[in-house]
């Protein structure tokens, strides 16, 4: 192969890549629509689909292209278009529960590097994977949650971290887990066809 036709398959990569990653960062954000609020005292959470679409990311893509593509979504977001549930914005970050967002572009990452080091594409590899996405997922809001109500916007009322599990973590845990399950099983129907347009 001479240096020209190298050059062409690599272009023809990188258009491919972020084809993919613009598809999946789009399918985050319609995930962020389908909803169900759940009051939590005074204010709100949202269950939304998003965690979904970051684990198929995550389990199909590999670390890199996962990572990307939860990125362009969260940059998009901060640019100030409304894609996250409640709007959009630079003024995000200062929301406690911004953290969980953070946590969707860190778990993508990790869940594509365990697949790409275990080399398999079993269930089991793909159930150990969203299993630390899904820690990691939490933990990260849970720490973010933490830092912004305790350090950057501090009330009188500041909650602790038993309060930002129970109100904040609690509510969602379980659907997500359900959607950690439902990931898997289309990821095991859609992975001969992302590999092959992936190459």
């Amino acid at each position: 192969m001479n240096y020209e036709s190298r050059v062409m398959v690599q272009r023809r990569g990188k258009a491919r890549d972020l084809t993919v990653c613009g598809l999946f960062s789009a399918l985050i954000a319609v995930g962020a629509f389908i909803k169900i609020v759940i009051p939590v005292g005074a204010d709100s959470m949202n269950f939304t689909l998003q965690w979904f679409f970051v684990l198929l990311a995550g389990l199909l893509l590999g670390s890199k292209r996962a990572f990307l593509s939860v990125s362009t979504y969260l940059l998009i977001g901060l640019m100030g278009i409304p894609v996250f549930a409640r709007g959009g914005g630079p003024a995000y970050l200062l929301r406690p529960t911004f953290g969980f967002l953070l946590g969707f572009a860190l778990a993508a990452y990790a869940m594509g590097k365990i697949c790409e080091w275990l080399h398999s594409s079993k269930p089991g590899t793909w159930i150990f994977a969203a299993s630390v996405g899904y820690v990691i997922y939490y933990g990260m809001g849970i720490l973010y949650f933490y830092f912004i109500t305790h350090w950057i916007v501090v009330t009188p009322n500041t909650v602790g971290w038993g309060a930002i599990f129970a109100v904040y973590c609690l509510p969602t845990m379980f659907p997500d887990v359900v959607l950690c399950v439902l990931a898997i099983m289309v990821a095991g129907r859609l992975r001969p066809v992302v590999a092959q347009i992936l190459g």
